[in-house]
């Protein structure tokens, strides 16, 4: 019986380490289309900031749909979807996106993000613009098809906007959940 050859935790600890490295590597394809996808997704966040038709028009394939999951609607093709980011832009002034970390694969991008505006104009059942910042947070999930994004999903919690701009939600049971504005800031 041939003698067993001894190995040193070092040596095996070298050997798991390569090939653990050799596995986990990507491909220089890869590698660049995990970049892209972080540059995407950002470039996205950066487009809703400015409300930039150009920009969602080239990040955008023409039959896209990006979903709106608070608010439980869903916009087909780029017209909607411009229509989406202008209908934010249409009620807030001094809109930010603040992205934090933006997790990324080769076929999409999971962005989390800060929102912040102020409530300028009539939004929705908000007749009158209150002046009030908002500040939410969410995650916007995005999948590509090639370079370009075939779908997005926004989701956050509505809620606590709609509070810090004055409204009100009625729970079962009679519960009122309100917030108290600062009164000098509503015209």
């Amino acid at each position: 019986m041939p003698n067993a050859t001894f190995r040193t935790p070092s040596t095996i600890l070298v050997l798991a380490v390569t090939l653990l490295t050799g596995c986990a590597r990507l491909s220089d394809s890869e590698e660049r289309r995990i970049q892209e996808a972080e540059l995407t997704a950002r470039s996205l966040m950066a487009a809703w900031q400015r409300a930039d038709r150009e920009l969602i028009e080239d990040l955008f394939w023409p039959d896209a749909t990006y979903d709106d999951f608070p608010n439980q609607h869903t916009y087909q093709g780029i017209q909607e979807i411009l229509d989406y980011v202008q209908a934010m832009h249409a009620w807030a002034d001094n809109v930010f996106m603040n992205v934090g970390r933006v997790h990324v694969t080769t076929s999409g991008a999971v962005v989390e993000w800060d929102f912040s505006a102020i409530q300028a104009r009539p939004m929705g059942a908000i007749s009158v613009g209150t002046g009030a910042e908002v500040v939410t947070n969410g995650v916007t999930i995005i999948e590509l098809r090639g370079d370009r994004i075939i779908r997005a999903a926004d989701y956050t919690d509505t809620a606590p906007m709609m509070l810090q701009v004055g409204g009100r939600i009625e729970l079962p049971g009679g519960t009122v959940m309100e917030m108290e504005m600062d009164r000098a800031r509503v015209p």
